[in-house]
């Protein structure tokens, strides 16, 4: 058998039901894993001792016959997600300290399918971020850096959980995807990255970004295990007001190996000036894989792609201003004495928030502000609501839509840094069906000719998941990526 931290979810699922290893075996299998690769700052809060007693309870379970889908299976979870009793700190030192008393929804379904958790997974602060370089408790190494001799980026704001997992240090993750937060860094990382449709996952209990635009979903090393673990993420809850109340498929089943018939779109406007050459290049083999396969390759159009991103850099800071006034110094996390009520907020505040935090909350302050309101967010909404318009008309044409995750591999750490824009413009692929609440998910499909992964995307029609596993299950097959970082 493969090592322990070689195992998929899916795999380890059948050599746990066989008896051929324990759940016990296989966290300590991954809590020394997790020690080992302690260099990567994946992680922000580890928790051993609990993880070591779940397994225990799992092994438990197993044998008086009562097993949940994710029985014994080792998880990280992204310092988004409130924990009762443990530390939350969604990365600032606004929240270090800071234990709900509480359990965020989906960790909840995870502990009742028998997941065991790990530890609180590093991100970029408040999930602003698209390099993991925000994170009030430093940066997260890309675990395929070590090979090249470079200290890279493992991709933002979900970058702990995407590396935890491509460094074997977990079976899958927790992450949250605003505008590319798990696709992202799942192509940098080689892994997978799903975003269900908004609202298929319950954001109660999840610390808020951007609340029309946050997406919890799962990371992990195949689409089987994504599939798995989505199953068990998903599902209505009444505590959020956004979550729908729509049947969860059982998104396994959906991964049949065959779409013969299908149609799959590709949008002209994804070719941008200055694209890298080996991306584009595996955008078309991606195509030719899908062709093969018996799918049928069609152009469309989405006219507004180029609006997607300005329109995010609105909406998203302006829901992040609002949403982040709660943290004020009085109720709960830091709290810097002042003068005043008003100099103890501001004091609070200014410490509390890191740099890039801040210039959103500037950013969203000024969009909201009278006079710019109707100039800056009313009209960034209209043009949101045409984004998802063009991806309707485009589903008239195709099943589902192919395109890069990202415009360029994993970048060193500390560059862009001094360059906001050209952070930002990470995220020109994934943006836009964050902006329509759509599936997508980001399957590694190659290599740069730096050795670093590259991945494909596929985003489905709303509460399509099925569709959008079934074709990125092909795309994995095809593509045969099985290289991991040293």
């Amino acid at each position: 058998m493969a090592e322990l931290t070689d195992l998929t979810i899916a795999g380890a699922r059948d050599e746990l039901a066989k008896g051929a290893i324990s759940a016990a075996d296989l966290t300590a299998a991954h809590i020394a894993a997790v020690d080992a690769a302690s260099d990567l700052n994946a992680f922000i809060l580890t928790t051993p001792d609990s993880a070591a007693a779940a397994a225990a309870a799992s092994d438990a379970r197993r044998a008086r016959g009562e097993v949940g889908p994710l029985d014994g299976i080792p998880v990280a979870i992204k310092d988004l997600f409130c924990t009762e009793g443990i530390q939350t700190t969604a990365a600032s030192h606004i929240l270090e300290g800071f234990k709900p008393t509480y359990e965020s929804s989906v960790t909840a379904r995870l502990w009742d399918a028998g997941a065991v958790m790990l530890g609180k997974a590093n991100l970029d602060e408040f999930a602003m971020g698209s390099s993991n370089m925000t994170s009030h408790f430093g940066p997260v190494k890309n675990p395929w850096g070590r090979s090249s001799g470079r200290d890279l980026v493992p991709g933002g704001s979900s970058g702990g959980s995407a590396a935890a997992v491509a460094a074997r240090a977990a079976m899958g993750a927790t992450g949250t995807d605003t505008g590319g937060s798990i696709r992202q860094p799942a192509a940098f990382c080689g892994i997978v990255g799903t975003k269900p449709t908004y609202g298929r996952c319950s954001r109660w209990g999840v610390v808020a970004f951007a609340s029309s635009l946050d997406h919890p979903g799962p990371l992990t090393r195949t689409v089987r295990d994504a599939a798995i673990m989505l199953g068990v993420m998903a599902g209505h809850d009444p505590k959020d007001s956004t979550s729908a109340n729509v049947p969860v498929p059982d998104f396994e089943a959906a991964l049949t190996g065959d779409v013969r018939g299908l149609k799959i779109g590709i949008p002209a406007e994804y070719r941008m000036d200055g694209m890298s050459p080996e991306i584009e290049g595996l955008w078309s083999q991606g195509a030719d894989w899908l062709r093969q396969a018996g799918a049928e390759i069609v152009e469309v159009s989405l006219p507004l792609t180029k609006y997607a991103l300005p329109c995010y850099y609105i909406v998203a800071p302006a829901e992040a201003s609002s949403n982040l006034a709660r943290y004020d110094g009085v109720r709960y996390g830091l709290r810097v004495p002042g003068e005043d009520l008003t100099d103890t907020y501001e004091r609070t505040r200014a410490e509390g928030f890191g740099e890039e935090v801040q210039r959103r909350v500037l950013i969203g302050t000024y969009v909201l502000s009278a006079g710019y309101y109707d100039a800056y967010y009313l009209k960034a909404q209209k043009v949101r609501t045409r984004i998802l318009e063009d991806f309707r008309a485009a589903f008239e044409r195709c099943d589902a839509l192919l395109t890069p995750t990202s415009p360029y591999p994993a970048f060193g750490i500390g560059e862009k840094m001094d360059d906001p824009i050209a952070m930002y413009l990470n995220d020109v692929f994934t943006v836009p069906a964050s902006m329509a609440g759509l599936p997508a998910i980001s399957v590694p499909a190659g290599l740069s000719g730096d050795g670093l992964p590259l991945g494909l995307q596929v985003i489905s029609r709303a509460f399509d998941e099925e569709t959008m596993f079934r074709i990125a299950d092909v795309v994995e097959g095809a593509a045969g990526f099985d290289t991991r970082p040293r």
